[in-house]
C-alpha cells in the first residue's frame, strides 16, 4: 500500500496554491493499493452531502407556507430517501475506513477535504429533523422523537467536536497559501447552527422546566458559535474574491455554502424564538420573537445579495471555463444551502403573513427542487459509471 496520508499532508512542504488545492474536489485522497478497483476506496466525508441536500428537500417541503393535496406524502418519501441514504453512506463509510484506514484518517489532513467533515453531523440531524417533521407520519410520534433525540446528539456531539478539530489543523498543520479561502471553509462551522435550530424542534416534546430551558440556552449558545465564525469567514472569502478571482471552475459550486450558514440561521432564530415562548423568562421570551424578525430579514436580504453574485458567478465560469463546470460532489453545495433558505424564508413569512415572502419561500423551493433533481441524477450517472469512486486526476 502506498503513502496515503502522505499524499494530503507534508508537514514542511510548500503551500499550496488555490489551484493545487481544488484538484481534490473532483475525488478523494488517494488511496491504497493496486490491483482490482475498490468502490470503498475513494470514499469521503463529502458523500454525506447527498443526505443533506436529499433531507433538506423533504424539511423545507413541510415548511412552506403555502400548501398542496399530496406535498407531505411527496415529503415524506423524500425524507425516507435520506434516510436509507444516510444508512447506505454511513455503511459504506465504515467499510472504507475498515479497509482503508490510513485514507479515511488522511481526509482530516488535507486543506480542503478535511472541511466536509461537516457533512456527516449535519447529513445526521437533517434526517433527525425530518423525523419530526415528516417521518412521524410512518413512524409514530414517540418512535420520531427518540429517532430525532439520538440523531440530534449524535449530530451535535459531531458537529462540535468538527468546529474545533478542523480550525486547529487549519492553525497548526494544513499548509495553505494566500488566497485560498474558499466557501467549504464555511462547511466546519455550520453544523451548530444546525444542531440550534433541531434543538428548537425538540423543546415542546421534552418535560418542561430545566430541561428545556437548557436546550433554548444551549441552542442560542450554538447559534452564536456558528454566526461569529462565519462572520470570521466571510470577509476572508470576499477579499479572495476580489483579488483573486473565482479560480479554477471545480471551486464556483463552493460559493453556495455561504448561503447554508445564513439561510439555517435565519431558521434556528426562527424556531428557537417559537420555543422560547413560554420556556425564557420575560422579557426574554418575547425578546426572542422580535430577534427572530430584526435578525431574520436584513439576513436574508444579504442571502439574496449573495444568491445573485453566485449564481452570476456560476453562469460566468460555465460559459469562460473550457468544457464548463466540471461535474463533482461539490456540485452538492448547490442544494442543501439553498434548502435552508426556504426554510428560513418560509419562517419569516409565517410570523409576517407576507404574501411577498411567501410567493419568495415557493419561488425558491422551486429552485431548489431543480438543484437537487440535478445533482442526483449527475451523482447516480457518476457513482454507476464508477467516476466518482476513482481517485483524483494527477
Amino acid at each position: 500500500m502506498r503513502a496515503e496520508a502522505g499524499a494530503a499532508y507534508r508537514p514542511g512542504g510548500r503551500r499550496r496554491s488555490l489551484k493545487h488545492m481544488t484538484a481534490l474536489l473532483a475525488a478523494q485522497v488517494p488511496a491504497p493499493a493496486a490491483g482490482r478497483r475498490d468502490a470503498f476506496a475513494y470514499l469521503g466525508p463529502n458523500w454525506f452531502t447527498t443526505v443533506m441536500g436529499t433531507g433538506i428537500v423533504a424539511n423545507a417541503a413541510v415548511s412552506l407556507p403555502a400548501h398542496w393535496p399530496g406535498l407531505r406524502a411527496v415529503a415524506t418519501l423524500v425524507w425516507a430517501l435520506a434516510a436509507v441514504l444516510l444508512v447506505a453512506v454511513t455503511a459504506a463509510w465504515a467499510v472504507h475506513l475498515r479497509r482503508h484506514r490510513a485514507t479515511a484518517l488522511g481526509h482530516a489532513a488535507d486543506p480542503v477535504m478535511a472541511q466536509f467533515w461537516g457533512a456527516p453531523p449535519m447529513a445526521a440531524m437533517t434526517v433527525g429533523g425530518g423525523a419530526l417533521l415528516v417521518g412521524r407520519d410512518w413512524l409514530g410520534l414517540p418512535a420520531a422523537v427518540a429517532a430525532d433525540l439520538v440523531l440530534w446528539t449524535a449530530g451535535t456531539v459531531g458537529g462540535l467536536v468538527v468546529a474545533v478539530a478542523i480550525p486547529y489543523l487549519m492553525m497548526t498543520r494544513h499548509e495553505t497559501g494566500p488566497g485560498a479561502a474558499f466557501g467549504g471553509w464555511l462547511m466546519p462551522l455550520v453544523p451548530p447552527m444546525v444542531s440550534a435550530a433541531n434543538a428548537a424542534l425538540l423543546v415542546p416534546h421534552l418535560r418542561s422546566g430545566q430541561l428545556r430551558l437548557d436546550l433554548v440556552l444551549a441552542g442560542y449558545a450554538m447559534f452564536g458559535i456558528s454566526l461569529v465564525a462565519t462572520l470570521v469567514i466571510l470577509p476572508q472569502l470576499w477579499a479572495r474574491l476580489v483579488h483573486h478571482r473565482t479560480g479554477p471552475a471545480r471551486l464556483v459550486p463552493t460559493l453556495w455554502i455561504v448561503l447554508g450558514p445564513l439561510g439555517q440561521s435565519i431558521t434556528a432564530a426562527h424556531l428557537l424564538g417559537t420555543a422560547a415562548a413560554g420556556v425564557l423568562p420575560e422579557p426574554y421570551g418575547p425578546g426572542a420573537q422580535v430577534f427572530a424578525l430584526l435578525y431574520g430579514l436584513p439576513a436574508l436580504g444579504f442571502a439574496l445579495l449573495w444568491l445573485a453574485l453566485a449564481a452570476a458567478l456560476a453562469v460566468h465560469a460555465a460559459r469562460s471555463a473550457p468544457g464548463g463546470v466540471p461535474f463533482t460532489l461539490a456540485w452538492w453545495s448547490f442544494v442543501f444551502p439553498v434548502g435552508t433558505l426556504v426554510t428560513g424564508t418560509a419562517g419569516l413569512a409565517a410570523r409576517t403573513g407576507s404574501a411577498a415572502l411567501t410567493t419568495l419561500a415557493v419561488a425558491l423551493w422551486l429552485l431548489l427542487l431543480v438543484t437537487w433533481a440535478t445533482a442526483a441524477a449527475r451523482t447516480f450517472s457518476g457513482a454507476r459509471r464508477g467516476d466518482l469512486l476513482r481517485p483524483p486526476s494527477p
